[in-house]
């Protein structure tokens, strides 16, 4: 199994620029779609973990569906502090897994090697994300459904501070009313998270948790405490999941999007080392 983590598209309305003009998000993100479809072995599956729009808009979600829909594998979507729940909906009222109604957008995937948990931490009209009640009891309820299972959690807010303050300020709120849920249920044994526009990794409540890079733009790598909210463009990288077919280890591997130069042979037709 290989799953492939987009996240943060920030697409805009008619492919617009983003960030008076200093960013092509569309641009960016069919630049992924074609090295994820090009990918031999090809992901098995797309789980793209929030702010697929820049503000949630109908017209955005249309946009971001024009390069999402060439993926040549199934996406599955989960709204970040950018998105609007019910445009969201409405933009993706074909996704069938998507929940029907109001409320939150979480959901759970049955039908992979691994159950796939999505948690919708996003709270309408703020930044952070948001672990209430509502959402504690529909991820109890859906954990204990299949406690044997392994399951990853996919989610858009990091459940901790960083170190980048812009960033730190809009983490999940209440993280430690899930970490209670997950203190029962011990078979999710990764956390995978967006919002952050860097690949960052750490330990959580025993576990793993990975938070996608950026395939557009990534927020500065800066660790001064009050440091100033800034992004920066980087090398365009995507978090692959691989659940190995001997072992059963999920391991997490970084692919670059673009073709990069190579692959050229360590070694000669004669087994020797090409010096």
């Amino acid at each position: 199994m290989l799953i492939a983590q987009l996240s943060d598209l920030h697409i805009k309305a008619g492919g617009a620029l983003a960030y008076a003009g200093k960013v092509d998000t569309y641009t960016a993100l069919e630049c992924a779609v074609d090295h994820l479809n090009a990918m031999k072995p090809r992901p098995d599956l797309v789980m793209v973990s929030g702010d697929l729009g820049d503000f949630g808009t109908l017209a955005e979600y249309r946009q971001a569906r024009l390069a999402l829909d060439r993926l040549e594998m199934p996406f599955h979507v989960i709204p970040g502090n950018h998105d609007e729940r019910g445009a969201m909906r409405e933009g993706f009222a074909d996704h069938a897994y998507l929940p029907s109604g109001e409320g939150h957008l979480s959901y759970a995937l049955e039908d992979q090697p691994l159950r796939l948990v999505a948690l919708d931490t996003s709270e309408p009209g703020k930044p952070y994300g948001l672990m209430d009640s509502e959402r504690v009891q529909w991820l109890e309820s859906t954990l204990s459904e299949r406690p044997e299972e392994r399951t990853l959690l996919f989610m858009h807010h990091p459940p901790l501070a960083v170190g980048i303050t812009h960033m730190d300020v809009q983490c999940l709120q209440e993280a430690e009313r899930l970490a209670v849920v997950l203190r029962r249920h011990p078979q999710v044994e990764l956390i995978l998270c967006g919002h952050l526009h860097r690949p960052v990794e750490f330990i959580w409540e025993g576990r793993p948790v990975y938070v996608a890079p950026a395939h557009n733009h990534a927020v500065t790598l800066d660790l001064e405490p009050g440091a100033a909210s800034s992004f920066t463009l980087e090398p365009a990288l995507i978090r692959l999941l691989y659940l190995h077919p001997d072992s059963g280890t999920l391991l997490s591997h970084m692919t670059p999007v673009g073709n990069c130069d190579g692959p050229y042979p360590f070694f000669d037709a004669a087994g020797r080392l090409i010096d």
